[in-house]
């Protein structure tokens, strides 16, 4: 059997110390060279080993100031399902009702930017043709969990009422809903997610390590002649949530 790589080793020791309770919720670990000299590795190890915990949500990192143990957070459950687009509410809202959540986000609009290269052959239009392009910073609580980057092309929804997702009379509806105000039905929606490390923005923003695990999930939304009305870029952090599909069954 091969053995463990040392900062996997020195990852579960950390672990054992904070189940143990040699360190509780919100106290500060002594600095990598300090744990290094104890565990008998280099600072660069107990650094990696540091980083796996933090992507895990065991540990939290803060800038300048050092590492720490993180306080308990519930993982937020989100759930991937067309069947969930109802006229009454965000599918999002439903999720941070069941678990007793307080649910919001904080949007920001952009109409007729360019579209680039990856996102126009999504949208199946041309490189640089208008799209309205909104960005999102979804809350639990007060606390970020999740980010997308939404896309519409400019053609589609130009000169309605909807042209503006968070704003207007279907302001918040929902891409399926609002998209329905104007003639156009939503068919289905593929969704295709990946694991990746976050950026230095999105660490930012969700408030977790930087590289720290994200779920990356590319989700476009069809119309029911097979055009795409819309795509978007949806982050959610690893450690903090769980990714959950309701797949319906026609009978």
């Amino acid at each position: 059997m091969p053995e463990q790589p040392p900062y996997l080793r020195i990852a579960d020791e950390l672990r054992q110390r904070i189940a143990e309770h040699v360190w509780e919720p919100g106290d500060r670990l002594p600095s990598r060279a300090q744990i290094g000299q104890e565990c008998g590795v280099g600072e660069n190890v107990v650094r990696r080993a540091q980083e796996l915990l933090i992507s895990q949500g065991v540990l939290e990192g803060r800038a300048g100031s050092g590492t720490y143990v993180a306080e308990p957070r519930e993982r937020v459950r989100v759930v991937r399902s067309s069947a969930r687009e109802q006229p009454s509410g965000s599918p999002f809202r439903q999720d941070m009702k069941a678990l007793r959540l307080q649910s919001d986000w904080e949007s920001r609009t952009d109409a007729k930017v360019p579209a680039p290269a990856e996102i126009a052959t999504r949208l199946g239009i041309a490189e640089g043709e208008p799209c309205v392009r909104t960005t999102y910073e979804f809350l639990a609580d007060g606390k970020p969990v999740q980010l997308s980057t939404s896309w519409e092309p400019y053609a589609v929804t130009g000169g309605t009422l909807v042209v503006l997702p968070e704003g207007g009379p279907h302001a918040g509806a929902g891409v399926v809903n609002r998209m329905a105000e104007i003639g156009v039905t939503i068919s289905h929606a593929v969704e295709q997610p990946e694991p990746r490390h976050a950026t230095a923005e999105e660490a930012s923003l969700l408030g977790i390590q930087k590289a720290a695990l994200v779920t990356h999930i590319r989700r476009t939304y069809y119309s029911d002649d097979g055009r795409p009305v819309e795509t978007a870029d949806i982050v959610v952090p690893a450690a903090h949530c769980e990714i959950v599909y309701e797949i319906p069954i026609n009978r």
